[in-house]
């Protein structure tokens, strides 16, 4: 019952309460922000269905695992097992006979990690009964064998111990499930911020298209004019419609842009394909310098690449131990001591005194003729495990230089953003400054469109260094696993949840 709770509750786990009143508005129309947006793609997106999922199917399957490790109970039973058939006397004369026999056992097994060891205690209990037809009637025989315990174990005499391997792979890929679905929850984080940023472009670009179509068709009807008492040439004129021509088609496709971003966000929040979003740009950005040394610590200690090829160095040294030990002689020794009785009546079978039963047996099995296969085993064994000890070591290599580099990358965005703010508040005074003076017949229509697409370009790198800066917030919590601002773990809430 508890773990069917747990499940339920990481289901659920990044559901915000705020994010909850956002779903599916009556009137179909919503005003999100970066962070909501995040949310919503955290609480009901099919990416963040599939990763809730996955994980659970590892989680369950390390709870397979320990439970393997503890003792296993079992009862076997056949209540009846009915047969007829002819057999031979003492006379040599074939006499039919009937029979039934009834058996059932109870055994409680133990694996011992560390030895490679397989205990088993067993209690039997099998009753066979005899049925004579003859002229004189029906003669009946039963006999009773106990097994009150038995103890056996089964240990491996060749060096391999798979168990002990278990232990170490095991737990290792359910850690490296836990920080695959933080990460891959950050990576969701990040698409957000792509797919929010992508709508907040388009309804700038719709904007723009619609302040230009104004603009411009307020300067050609003023061009006209200026034609008729011929302050304006004609070229320029042409110049002045042919603006309000491309402005006409600017707004069209801004229009359908907005359209197909508003599409791609609803489909990847999962909202339905109506439902009319307005993202809010952030007014604001954390103020993080990240320093290189604690990024990579933290990477190092939480990223999952690293414990991937952490596995793959323990499989390497699995399989080349898998080999030699299979190389040579394979043995196993197989031990049992137990009581025993037999007798007539069930009240009996129980008493004392037993009978001792107790075995012992060691197998063997020895290669004498392979042509070399097993020493080619093995060193195909050890060829693959320095492969992967170079391979890993290659990755590791590559692994800080990628941190390395988006750290840097990260530290620089926050004077990227506010370079661009400032460039787009300059840009946009420029641009008044020029149209007044244009309508006071001071600047030329070539100065003005230069001056309109200044003040363009200065918004859309403002809103691309917005999106660059989040895109990279999130890549370095998707890399570390750490939350900069509050300076924990994002492992730590995951952690409490299956821990409570």
């Amino acid at each position: 019952m508890r773990q069917f709770i747990i499940s339920l509750m990481l289901v659920s786990w990044c559901f915000q309460p705020k994010a909850q009143n956002l779903v599916t508005p009556p009137n179909k129309t919503i005003q999100l922000t970066l962070s909501e947006t995040i949310q919503l793609a955290t609480l009901q997106s099919i990416t963040s269905f599939r990763n809730k999922n996955e994980y659970l199917s590892k989680y369950w399957r390390f709870r397979n695992y320990k439970a393997k490790q503890l003792p296993r109970l079992r009862l076997n039973t056949t209540p009846i097992n009915y047969s007829r058939g002819a057999y031979a006397n003492d006379n040599n004369v074939f006499e039919y006979r009937e029979t039934i026999n009834s058996n059932a056992n109870i055994s409680l097994n133990q694996r011992i990690i560390p030895t490679g060891t397989t205990v088993r205690v067993i209690s039997s209990l099998s009753g066979l009964q005899n049925i004579n037809r003859d002229d004189s009637g029906i003669n009946r025989s039963t006999t009773l064998s106990s097994n009150p315990i038995s103890v056996s174990i089964e240990q491996p005499l060749n060096g391999y111990n798979a168990f002990k391997w278990d232990s170490k792979l095991e737990p290792l890929e359910y850690k490296k499930a836990k920080r695959t679905f933080i990460s891959d929850t950050e990576l969701l984080s990040k698409r957000a911020v792509q797919y929010f940023f992508n709508t907040v472009g388009a309804h700038i670009d719709v904007a723009i298209a619609e302040t230009n179509l104004a603009n411009a068709d307020t300067l050609y009807n003023i061009g006209k004019g200026r034609f008729q008492i011929g302050t304006v040439t004609q070229d320029e004129l042409l110049d002045l419609e042919l603006t309000y021509l491309n402005a006409k088609i600017a707004k069209t496709r801004a229009t359908v842009e907005l359209q197909r971003s508003r599409n791609l966000l609803n489909s990847f929040l999962g909202f339905e394909k109506d439902v009319i979003i307005t993202p809010l740009i952030p007014d604001k950005i954390p103020s993080l310098k990240v320093k290189t040394i604690r990024a990579l610590e933290l990477a190092k200690e939480n990223n999952p690449e690293i414990l991937e090829l952490e596995r793959q160095v323990i499989n390497a040294n699995k399989n080349l131990a898998f080999k030699k030990s299979n190389s040579g002689i394979s043995a196993n020794l197989l031990a049992n001591i137990g009581i025993t009785k037999q007798s007539e009546e069930i009240k009996e079978v129980y008493q004392s005194p037993f009978d001792e039963g107790r075995g012992v047996s060691i197998r063997l099995s020895a290669p004498i003729l392979d042509w070399g296969e097993r020493k080619g085993d093995i060193l195909m064994a050890k060829s693959d495990k320095q492969v992967t000890e170079a391979k890993v070591k290659q990755a590791l290599i590559d692994f800080e230089q990628e941190v390395i580099m988006e750290v840097l990358q990260f530290n620089l965005q926050e004077d990227q953003v506010n370079i661009s703010a400032k460039a787009d508040t300059v840009a946009l005074l420029g641009y008044d400054v020029t149209k007044q003076r244009f309508m006071i017949d001071k600047v030329d229509v070539i100065k003005l469109n230069a001056a309109r697409n200044s003040q363009n370009s200065a918004r859309r790198r403002y809103i691309n260094s917005l999106s660059e800066f989040w895109q990279r917030y999130y890549t370095l919590r998707q890399i570390t696993l750490f939350d900069f601002e509050r300076n924990e773990t994002l492992i730590k809430s995951l952690d409490y949840l299956l821990e409570n």
